[in-house]
This record gives C-alpha cells, sequence and structure tokens, in this order.
C-alpha cells in the first residue's frame, strides 16, 4: 500500500518543529554520576529511519533481492532527497544514505543535534544491562523532528549511546562442570543432517563488544580435528575485533558464537559484525549483515535486553530490519534471554527478551541435557532452570501480536499462567543452554564451559546454514515451515515436557519455555524437503 504523499520541502530558515512518536525515553537505570550537559562541540552521530514506500504486511513470499527490496518496501526517491536537504540545511552532516534499508547517517556537534531533535544530552553514569558502571549519553523524554518530516521520519536512533543490551551467556571452569559437550558431539546428539558442512554458505555474528584472536581459534580448532573455518571481522559504526579487553565478558561472547558456527558449519564462511552496544549501532549491525553480499543464510544474535528496556521506535525500526532480512531470504536466530520468564526485571512481572521476541526471528530457548556423547542417545532434556537468574527466557510478547503462524497453538491456552491477551510466544525452538550441561569452549588461552541461550543462536544458525545446503535454497522466515499450521508436537523436534522458566511450564507441543523443542536436524531436513 503507497505511503502518503510527501510533504513539501521547508522553507529557507523554517525550524517548526512535531514530536516523533515512539521517541519517548526513560531515564537509565542506577544513575550513579552525572557529570553535567555533554560538550555542545563535541561531533556525534545518529541514526535515522524513513517509512517504507509500500507497507510489507506479510512480506514476499520468496527470497527478494536488494535492489527489489529497495525499489519496493525502501525508502522514496523523494522522501530520501528531502530528509537529506531538510537535515543539510539545518547543518548536519549526510555521512551515509542508503534507500533500501531507510536509513540516513547524520553527523553534527551536540548543540547542533540538541537543537533540531528537541532534546538536551547529559554525560552520567548508569548501570549497563550486565550490571557494570558504564558513562554515557543520555537523555529523556521525547524527539521533535523537523514538520516538513512529519510521517516520512519513524525514528531517530543514537543520541542517548546507553548499553542497549547484554550477552545471553552463562560461564564455569570446566572442571566445575558436571556434563559438558563439543559442538560436533551436539551436532550427533540433535542429528544435524549427514553431508552436510555449510559448504556455499555464509553465517553472520553479531557482537556488541569483544573479540577473538586467532590463536584461540586455531588452538580450538585444531583440537576438535577440524580446519579453522573462514573467519572476517567488520567494523560497524567503529566498532571493531578487540580480543583481551573483557574475557570474563563480551570475548567469551564472542568466542562462543564463532566456535559453535564453525564447529557446526565448518565449511561455511563466518563474519562477525562488531558494533558500538547502543540501538543505533545494534541496529546498523543487523542491516551490515543482512545486506551484505553474498546474502547470509542465517544471522545469529547472541544479545538482547526486556521488550520494556527499549523505545518504541526502536522496537520498531528493528523488528522492521528483520522483516527486510527475512524478505532478502535471511534467518535471524536470538537468543531468548538467560534470566528465567520475568527477564531479570524486577517490577514481579514477566517480560519477554528483544529482539527474540520479534516475530522475524528464531527465538532460541535453552534446556537441559543429558545425553550420550558417543552414540548421540538423549538420555533426558528438560527446561533450563537453575534459578530466577539462570534459567531460560521465554513467554509472551507485549508489543508483538500473535503471528499467524503461531495463533491456534496450544501453549496459547494451555500453558497457564499466560496473559489474557497473549502476545507472540518466545522462543520458537531450543537447545542445551545449561552451563552444567554447557558447550566446551576456549576464550582468552582458557578452556571452559558456557552455557545460556547465546549458545543456542549459533547452534540454529549452523543449523539452518546446513539446512540451506541441502535444500540449496534460503528460508528466510522458517516458522511458518517449522510450526507446520498448529500440528502438536511438530516432528522434527524433540519436545520438551518437564520443567519450568518461573512462571511458565513446559507440556506437550509448543510451550513458553522451550518452544517446539530441540532439533532432530535429519528430520527437519525431511520436513523442509517435502515443502515447496
Amino acid at each position: 500500500m503507497p505511503m502518503q504523499d510527501t510533504p513539501e520541502d521547508p522553507q529557507p530558515g523554517e525550524t517548526r518543529s512535531v514530536p516523533l512518536p515512539g521517541s519517548e525515553r526513560a531515564a537509565a537505570p542506577g544513575v550513579r554520576d552525572s557529570l553535567g550537559p555533554v560538550d555542545p562541540s563535541r561531533r556525534i552521530e545518529v541514526t535515522v529511519i524513513l517509512r517504507r514506500q509500500e507497507d510489507m504486511a506479510d512480506g514476499p513470499s520468496e527470497a527478494i533481492s536488494r535492489d527489489e527490496l529497495a525499489s519496493r518496501y525502501g525508502a522514496s526517491a523523494p522522501d530520501l532527497d528531502l530528509a537529506e536537504r531538510t537535515f543539510a540545511n539545518l547543518g548536519l552532516d549526510i555521512v551515509e544514505s542508503d534507500a533500501a534499508s531507510r536509513r540516513i547517517r547524520l553527523a553534527g556537534s551536540v548543540e547542533r543535534m540538541s537543537s533540531i531533535f528537541g532534546t538536551s544530552l547529559d554525560e552520567l553514569t548508569s548501570r549497563s544491562p550486565d550490571g557494570s558502571a558504564v558513562t554515557h549519553r543520555h537523555r529523556t523524554g521525547g524527539l521533535q523532528i523537523p514538520a516538513a518530516l512529519d510521517g516520512v521520519v519513524v525514528a531517530v536512533l543514537g543520541l542517548d549511546d546507553r548499553p542497549q543490551a547484554r550477552a545471553q551467556f552463562r560461564a564455569i571452569p570446566l572442571a566445575a562442570a558436571g556434563t559438558s559437550y563439543t559442538p560436533p558431539q551436539l551436532g550427533k546428539i540433535y542429528n544435524f543432517p549427514a553431508g552436510t558442512d555449510g559448504t556455499g554458505q555464509t553465517v553472520a555474528i553479531l557482537e556488541l563488544g569483544g573479540g577473538y584472536g586467532q590463536q584461540d581459534l586455531d588452538a580450538y580448532f585444531q583440537g576438535l580435528g577440524i580446519a579453522t573455518p573462514s573467519i572476517t571481522a567488520v567494523g560497524v559504526d567503529g566498532g571493531a575485533n578487540q580480543p583481551g579487553q573483557d574475557p570474563a565478558g563480551a570475548d567469551g561472547e564472542v568466542l562462543l558464537d564463532i566456535e559453535v558456527v564453525g564447529a557446526l558449519a565448518p565449511k561455511a564462511a563466518i563474519v562477525v559484525y562488531f558494533a558500538p552496544n547502543t540501538d543505533a549501532g545494534f541496529l546498523d549491525a543487523i542491516v551490515a549483515a543482512s545486506h551484505a553480499n553474498p546474502t547470509p543464510a542465517a544471522i545469529s544474535i547472541s544479545w538482547g535486553q526486556s521488550e520494556d528496556s527499549w523505545t518504541a521506535q526502536a522496537r520498531t525500526a528493528f523488528d522492521q530490519a528483520m522483516a527486510d532480512a527475512a524478505a532478502l531470504g535471511v534467518t535471524v536466530t536470538a537468543a531468548a534471554g538467560d534470566n528465567g520468564s520475568a527477564d531479570g526485571a524486577t517490577d514481579n512481572k514477566d517480560h519477554a527478551d528483544f529482539p527474540a521476541s520479534s516475530p522475524h526471528v528464531l527465538a532460541c530457548g535453552g534446556t537441559r541435557l543429558q545425553a550420550d556423547a558417543s552414540t548421540g542417545v538423549i538420555s533426558a532434556e528438560t527446561v533450563w532452570n537453575d534459578g530466577p537468574n539462570s534459567a531460560t527466557g521465554g513467554g509472551y510478547s507485549d508489543v508483538f501480536p500473535v503471528p499467524s503462524w503461531q495463533s491456534g497453538i496450544s501453549g496459547h491456552t494451555t500453558h497457564k499462567p499466560a496473559p489474557n491477551k497473549a502476545g507472540r510466544g518466545v522462543p520458537d525452538v531450543s537447545g542445551v543452554a545449561d552451563p552444567q550441561t554447557g558447550y566446551q569452549v576456549r576464550v582468552d588461552g582458557k578452556d571452559m564451559v558456557i552455557g545460556g541461550t547465546s549458545a543456542v543462536a549459533p547452534l540454529w544458525a549452523a543449523l539452518v546454514a546446513r539446512l540451506a545446503q541441502a535444500t540449496n535454497r534460503r528460508f528466510g522466515l522458517i516458522q511458518p515451515l517449522l510450526y507446520q499450521n498448529g500440528t502438536q508436537p511438530a516432528s522434527g523436534f524433540h519436545d520438551i515436557t518437564v520443567g519450568s522458566n518461573g512462571s511458565y511450564h513446559a507440556g506437550t507441543g509448543w510451550d513458553p519455555c522451550t518452544g517446539l523443542g530441540s532439533p532432530d536436524g535429519t528430520a527437519l531436513l525431511a520436513l523442509l524437503q517435502a515443502k515447496p
């Protein structure tokens, strides 16, 4: 459906502004030190998102090219031109402009940005999503945009550069692990399709901090008897591969993601996108990965935060970016969270984790796994729950409605207590995440065991790459195929029926703890081969 007509150009000197819906931002949690206003002369960059020229609705049924995405669902040429000229006339520099992703990257002084967008920026120290103290730019309340761009600009991200997300992983010393598995052992346990190794496929991994060293990777893969895969680092918005600065934190996430994908899809090309941990950096990384050439089969995201910790404009912009990824044939896998049904919130309410709660993302929950690594036989698999802050995320979105492919599944009515108006259910799928039955990895020269749903996202991304190789197709939004029109329990999965993640309990078929279950890769391949 075409959008409304483009507004007329602003007259020279015109500065009339209008509110930007959804831009309201609450104060950062745990504010400690306020350092006063940000230096007004400091140069900063922000990402502006424009409206689509045509509503995507359910999206194309087949993967489309980036050119087609731009021509149908991107920003219109008049909108893009108007926005560029408006911001340039107001004294901002156009760093980058892209119709397909509907983004304009702007640069200018804090003073100019604050004036144009109707806000004030302070510098302060607050508590980041991982609990550490961090100093950043900060704003509260809503934003304004030039009246000429009313309805054209739908999001302005990056003015406030507080950390947006946390890495969803749990690490323990190798000696303390009760049971642990190498990724190839999990490939056997989860019956990944024989004769596939990711050849011809690309898997993108998004990271919001940390880094990897080649020596670690070479030692790890040599220990598995696997040639080190092709791994490339790409910087976004000034982000870079910086190993050794956070071995107990972000480095663990980065190495876990790469080692799981590389061991399970060793012939796939792995591209790791490093971006700042801000709403703008996170979004720009998603765009960079999904719009890359060659188009990846999957993007793995192991970072997230409770839905209510995002602005409405950011959630919408992210969801639309991941809808674009699906239209391009990319399957986005994301960790469902490691803090139980409350997702770490302290308001005594349950929360879904975002971006996993986007209906355009394959949300990945966690299990506790007991299996014979030599035979691949599973003796027990239950919901991962070691306590309120060490359990799989899962539940129902407060902002995204139930998608068509999830409507009618029994979990929305039988796994009480569910909200009266239950939204999109999380997760869709699962895999082992309990650190007590976790993944053997190597981080900054140390062998350790890591769990968390952050390990499940790369596991599923590797499986998608192998399924894409076997079928010679890209799946994009794969959920309609996996949910099989509400058939319960779904074939191709180990149905997890025991355990809870706090408020919600597992049961037959889909549930808001482990979704459809953990994968039987070979059975899933047969299912996908039977589908057009």
